[in-house]
């Protein structure tokens, strides 16, 4: 992402910088790969480093299923009832080494706040719509946003209206903008499907005062611990940098469209270690006179494909309504369903919307995946 310079800073890094009653603000380098990645320096009025109690909260640690028979699935999270906060109410559907997904049908506010030091988290917000609040300022989100928070950064949701329905995808490697869709400079190419002012850094940085307890729930290690601050850990007066939580609508896509049918790629809004996000927006279909415009026969030879359906609008799929999931597994071919080719032709435009994982290691469900599952959804395929 672009260098971002929010609130006060000295001139250089690491020299004093005082308050007006003579005392340093405390600097903190938040720096990622050690320090060899991206990074951002942030100026306190208090020691973030001063704990006043701790309390461990358990694990929470996702128990997957071991050894499921291999078929293609539906997930229909409408059948979840509102439950909890934007944290608390996180339910694990599915994950592996590199990446984890929750579903939330949030039902409360956050009472603390939180920080994931476990990974990255992209929240894709599919009908909330409020304020993110970190360290690094604030960052109103709204439906169809995507919140990309940087590991370590301590931040609460402040919604406003309830219920909202959420994705909480957990990324245990950095979350990046496809290196095909930069230059050397990191600068975003031409012809990449968005550009950089459609990506939206902390605009206000409040900085709370006074000395208030403040308790924050950090995950670690697939454990919850609950720290106590003597005072608010969003004391920041300026920062600036490279690392920062951001949000992109998935609105602002701009899909790639052809003369024939284009591959998923095209799709490609972020990526993480083995895995891809893509969005599937409303667009233009392919302008060949014979063109067949929903998706050809595909074999998962090596990926795990995952569509969230914002919509009901997906030409290619049966039975779908808003708020599905699909899951079609490595190993076994996927594709339009039995009149689905013929009842495409001569379409002109889609109005699908749909977030997408591609893993590149297997996904394991849960147990609360098959509490939602439409077991008949193979049967989909068939022609009789």
């Amino acid at each position: 992402m672009r260098y971002v310079q929010l609130g006060r800073l000295p001139r250089k890094h690491h020299i004093q910088f005082r308050q007006q009653d003579g005392t340093l603000y405390q600097e903190e380098l938040f720096s990622t790969r050690g320090f060899s990645g991206p990074m951002s320096t942030l100026y306190h009025r208090y020691a973030p480093t001063e704990v006043a109690s701790w309390e461990d909260r358990g694990s929470i640690k996702p128990v997957y299923l071991e050894d499921e028979p291999l078929r293609h699935r539906h997930l229909k999270t409408a059948r979840l009832k509102p439950f909890g906060d934007a944290i608390s109410g996180r339910i694990p559907l599915m994950g592996n080494q590199d990446v984890e997904w929750n579903q939330a049908f949030v039902a409360d506010q956050m009472d603390t706040f939180y920080k994931n030091a476990d990974g990255d988290e992209i929240l894709f917000m599919h009908d909330g719509e409020g304020v993110l609040e970190s360290q690094f300022g604030s960052v109103p989100f709204h439906p169809g946003d995507y919140l990309v928070i940087p590991r370590g950064t301590i931040y609460k949701l402040q919604f406003s209206r309830l219920p909202a329905r959420m994705l909480a995808i957990v990324s245990f490697g950095p979350v990046e903008i496809p290196r095909r869709y930069r230059n050397e400079y990191g600068q975003i190419l031409e012809h990449a499907p968005y550009k950089e002012r459609d990506f939206r850094p902390p605009s206000e940085l409040p900085v709370h005062e006074g000395e208030s307890p403040t308790d924050v729930l950090i995950r670690a290690r697939n454990r919850l611990t609950l720290y106590s601050y003597p005072h608010n850990p969003l004391d920041v007066v300026g920062w600036d940098g490279y690392v920062y939580p951001y949000a992109f609508n998935i609105n602002d896509f701009q899909p790639i469209t052809g003369k024939l049918h284009m591959p998923p790629p095209i799709h490609q809004t972020f990526q993480g270690h083995n895995f891809v996000v893509c969005s599937f927006c409303p667009r233009m279909l392919d302008y060949h006179p014979e063109a067949i415009p929903v998706p050809y026969n595909h074999s998962n030879v090596d990926s795990d494909e995952v569509l969230y359906y914002c919509n009901d609008k997906f030409g290619s799929r049966k039975g779908i309504e808003e708020g599905s999931i699909t899951v079609h597994p490595l190993g076994i071919p996927h594709g339009p369903q039995p009149g689905a080719v013929e009842a495409s032709l001569g379409a002109q435009r889609t109005e699908e919307l749909a977030v997408m994982v591609d893993t590149f290691h297997p996904f394991r469900l849960t147990l609360n995946a098959v509490e939602i599952e439409d077991p008949d959804y193979w049967k989909s395929w068939k022609t009789h």
